[in-house]
């Protein structure tokens, strides 16, 4: 073994006790070291910079920049470093904007070690890992829901994502500081937009179709 070639892994994830079982994941390969761990997007963008991993094993729950303008700020800046996304959140929207964004797998955290060791070592190698499935599922919701909210302006996501947490028109009017006649207005050209007829339909589908804190994944 000491003429393997070590692969530096910075881990990063808010839990510390989500760390502490990748890292026991982790253990059992003699060619894996972590040197590094980091607890939110600011601290990623820090320690790669600083410590150049081969691989950034990225949870998507931490505060900080949304998970996808990080990743992009990783390969625009340090393109030898490879993301590996490991979540329990399996939404088609996370996967979508992941994909996009650059990021070379997306994994359970329920992942066995000896998959996840394997699967490191894979993109090491330059390989991509998103299987079949993956990619139907993301195309599947760019086809049926991306484009839709491409179609949406600023104001009218921020309202989407209100409207998806229960708010009533009073209050979304008081958290963007516009008038209630405005969200009125604007809840007609969502409704358009996404081709439903009422409030409650474009809450659900909002629910339905986008992860639980869109505003941070693609706001």
């Amino acid at each position: 073994m000491q003429n393997e070639k070590i692969i530096t892994v910075l881990l990063a994830d808010d839990h510390p006790l989500a760390r502490a079982g990748i890292r026991k994941l982790l253990i059992e390969a003699n060619d894996l070291e972590i040197i590094g761990e980091a607890e939110d997007g600011f601290q990623v963008q820090e320690l790669v910079a600083q410590l150049r991993p081969q691989v950034l094993l990225l949870d998507l729950k931490m505060p900080g920049p949304r998970p996808a303008e990080l990743e992009k700020w990783v390969r625009e800046n340090h393109p030898e470093t490879v993301t590996l996304v490991l979540t329990s959140h399996d939404r088609d929207a996370y996967l979508s904007a992941m994909m996009e964004a650059g990021a070379s797998g997306y994994m359970d955290k329920n992942i066995k070690s000896e998959q996840l060791i394997s699967a490191i070592r894979r993109a090491v190698s330059g390989e991509i890992l998103f299987d079949k499935a993956q990619q139907k599922r993301a195309n599947q919701w760019q086809e049926d829901v991306g484009k839709k909210i491409e179609l949406l302006t600023h104001q009218e996501h921020a309202i989407l994502i209100l409207l998806a947490q229960g708010m009533d028109n009073q209050t979304m009017a008081a958290r963007l500081s516009i008038a209630e006649k405005t969200i009125a207005f604007h809840l007609k050209n969502i409704f358009t937009k996404l081709q439903v007829e009422s409030r409650l339909q474009a809450a659900l589908w909002a629910k339905d179709h986008l992860s639980d804190d869109l505003d941070k994944i693609l706001g």
